[in-house]
């Protein structure tokens, strides 16, 4: 937030000299480009996570397959139309030959996939707006400074400069009656409304970020808290011991 309060227009180098200013007052050379390069990283980085990992175990599977396939082989007894399976030299099943044709693993293995694909697209959608979110909240919290500093300037126009601009005895007493008028604006708007909304905000941002990063819900049953239950248990640990 602190980058985008006033700052002096141009660059200082390390050196202490001053650089030509730039219309857009930034931060330091070329920060339009680095901006842009991080948003088209960030971009870039959504269909990789989309189809990295069921790529990734796709082709794991179609390894393990072809290993398997590789360390298997067939006899045919061709008198009594039996099949055995061998693997490393040893066999292991015998049995009719139909038993051993495939019966939709093709079909499984894409159903599998296919899941895969939902699931990681729905924790792609998921991360995705939950950083739109965050961003947003971000964006909130500058536009409560802005709101707050457009306050601060309405109160002191329309109220405070009202009752200092008056002359004579009542001006006087004009002054005291707005100035309470105007701390008890600035107490009940700007420090407790705003200042609970900021509050809520930041809340809200850093809880549901913090929590982003690693909670996924599927959790653990709910279980109240009961004394003879803690009690029950420490018994039959001291028994076990």
């Amino acid at each position: 937030m602190f980058m985008f309060k006033d700052r002096d227009p141009g660059f200082v180098d390390a050196d202490g000299k001053q650089l030509p200013a730039c219309y857009l007052n930034q931060w330091y050379p070329g920060q339009s480009m680095i901006e842009a390069v991080l948003v088209i990283i960030a971009v870039i980085c959504i269909p990789i996570m989309l189809f990295g990992k069921p790529i990734y175990i796709l082709m794991k599977q179609k390894k393990a397959k072809q290993a398997m396939s590789d360390n298997m082989s067939v006899r045919i007894n061709m008198q009594s139309d039996e099949t055995e399976v061998i693997t490393n030299g040893n066999g292991l099943k015998k049995g009719k030959e139909e038993d051993h044709k495939p019966h939709g693993g093709g079909e499984h293995h894409d159903e599998a996939f296919g899941d895969i694909m939902v699931h990681q697209a729905i924790h792609t959608i998921e991360y995705v707006l939950g950083c739109v979110s965050h961003t947003a909240s971000y964006l909130r919290l500058w536009a409560l400074s802005l709101a707050h500093a457009q306050l601060s300037e309405v109160l002191w126009d329309m109220v405070l400069r009202n009752g200092l601009q008056q002359e004579g005895w009542a001006g006087i007493v004009a002054t005291y009656l707005i100035f309470f008028v105007f701390g008890v604006l600035t107490f009940s708007i700007l420090v407790l409304m705003e200042g609970l909304s900021a509050f809520l905000h930041a809340l809200r941002l850093h809880w549901v970020e913090f929590q982003s990063k690693f909670y996924v819900g599927a959790g653990y049953a709910f279980t109240p808290f009961n004394f003879k239950n803690v009690l029950d248990l420490a018994r039959a640990s001291d028994a076990a011991a």
